[in-house]
Order: C-alpha cells, then structure tokens, then sequence
C-alpha cells in the first residue's frame, strides 16, 4: 500500500560526503518511456556496472553478478537527471563479494535539488578464465608496496 511517508522524494541537498561516485551518468531520451520517465531496466543495468567496479578490484579480476539481493526505487528518475552511484563492498566471503549502491540524482543539474533514486544489494562472484568461480586474493596482496 502507497502512503505519503513512503512516496514522498528524499531530498538531500547534497550527494554524500568524503566519496566519489563509482559511476557518474545522465539518462537520454532513448533511456526513457513516452512519459519521460527512466526505466528501471536501465538503471538497474547502470547500479550493476557501479557495483561491478569495487568488487572488480577487490576481486583484482574478473566478477560476475550472482544475485540482486535487494532493489528499491525510491524515487523516479527522468531525463536531464545527473545521477550519481555510489558502491560500497559491505561483505567479502571466500570467492564473493557483496556490495552496496546508492543512486542519488541532481535535478535539472542544480545541486540544490538532490534526491536519493536508488538504493541496492548485489552479490559478485570472483571468476577465474574458465569463468568459474575462483578464491578472493588476499588483501594484503592488493596493496602495492613502494
């Protein structure tokens, strides 16, 4: 059931402190239903490719996605819109990697108006050449010492 608590846009005001978006991106027309609004599809596809990112280099290769574990579209999204992903690895197993995204978009390209779109969990699996799943390397491996 719809209620104003929950339909209400999430305006920010401002995109999240101290991180960089993995993804920076502006939905055209082609993106978009006769109503101008974006559909889900493509940005389910783009939260996909920002979450992709961290868990590539956590992985340092190749990840396929196993599982969307969780998707909510909090708000709609519109052509023109500057939407920003933001990804953040919040489990690491043996060979997976799960990884949080957040979507906010800027209005009309004001900064002042900043809503929360988007907000997903998705799971990666480390994946070696034979596209089977392989062990995550390490962390002290990933960091490169002088």
């Amino acid at each position: 059931m719809t209620t104003p608590e929950n339909t209400a846009p999430v305006h920010t005001n401002r995109l999240p402190e101290g991180k960089m978006p993995q993804l920076r991106v502006m939905p055209g027309p082609p993106d978009a239903n006769v109503y101008g609004d974006v559909f889900g599809g493509w940005i389910m596809a783009q939260v996909d490719i920002a979450g992709s990112l961290p868990a590539t280099r956590r992985a340092n290769g190749r990840v396929a996605t196993i599982a969307v574990n969780s998707f909510l579209f909090k708000n709609p999204v519109f052509v023109g819109d500057l939407l920003s992903f933001y990804a953040d690895i919040v489990k690491v197993g043996n060979t997976s990697i799960t990884v949080y995204v957040e979507v906010y978009a800027e209005r009309n390209r004001l900064q002042s108006n900043i809503v929360k779109v988007t907000e997903a969990t998705l799971t990666y699996v480390a994946t070696g050449p034979d596209r089977k799943p392989r062990q995550l390397p390490p962390i002290e491996s990933l960091i490169s010492h002088p």
